[in-house]
């Protein structure tokens, strides 16, 4: 059975993929985003997802407990008025974006990062013992989701009375589709998985590089 791991702590991601039938383990990394963004200068809020997503997915890929395993790491930039946004944390920053993004619309691009950590062929050559014929490929690969989504207008008390319950401080883009923001989310064009956190089909999409189907991730007892 092929293993995944999420690196990722999102409650969202990992029901997500639970829904979907995909059994995966959760090991979250100890990623400065900060420091990661300093450290290339990315301010596109495409770009600056797609690196963060490989820098939790490389950390935790270093880690001895993902031996043997597939990697996802994921990360969502919300992009706004040519702003990036990722989360808000108080808030009075999340009542400035809400306000700003009332009846009007904005593109979440959520970024994958895959990293295959089974034995390759290289591997089974220095060691002599090597009793299976290795699965891994090495593949580390990565794609963007994006989906432009639509807010319905929101007055001041719908706005303070959502920041009030907390949901919204811990979200990039101050927002969620599968929570209590659903609420204010009028219409989303494009995948609205990706929305969420994780799309399934870019994951699909990222297994074919490590020869795996997402059909052999499937939980057995989900069908």
């Amino acid at each position: 059975m092929t293993r995944l791991i999420l690196a990722s702590q999102s409650p969202a991601r990992t029901k997500l993929l639970t829904e979907a039938g995909i059994q995966h383990d959760v090991l979250v990394s100890d990623v400065d985003e900060d420091a990661v963004q300093a450290k290339y200068g990315v301010t596109d809020a495409h770009d600056t997802a797609l690196l963060l997503a490989r820098a939790k997915a490389e950390a935790v890929a270093a880690l001895p407990e993902a031996e043997g395993a597939l990697v996802i790491g994921c990360d969502s930039v919300f992009e706004f008025d040519g702003e990036s946004h990722g989360k808000p944390y108080t808030a009075e920053v999340a009542r400035e974006r809400m306000l700003r993004m009332s009846g009007s619309q904005g593109v979440l691009h959520t970024g994958h990062w895959l990293v295959d950590c089974r034995d390759t062929a290289a591997d089974a050559d220095e060691e002599a013992d090597a009793d299976e014929t290795p699965e891994g490929t090495g593949a580390t690969v990565g794609a963007v989701s994006s989906a432009e989504v639509h807010f319905a207008h929101m007055s001041t008390q719908d706005i303070d009375a959502y920041i009030a319950t907390g949901e919204p401080l811990h979200c990039a883009g101050s927002f969620t589709i599968d929570g209590l923001g659903g609420a204010f989310i009028r219409k989303v064009d494009g995948d609205p998985h990706a929305v969420v956190g994780l799309s399934i089909s870019t994951l699909r999409d990222l297994l074919v590089h490590a020869n795996v189907g997402i059909t052999e991730l499937w939980d057995a007892k989900s069908q």
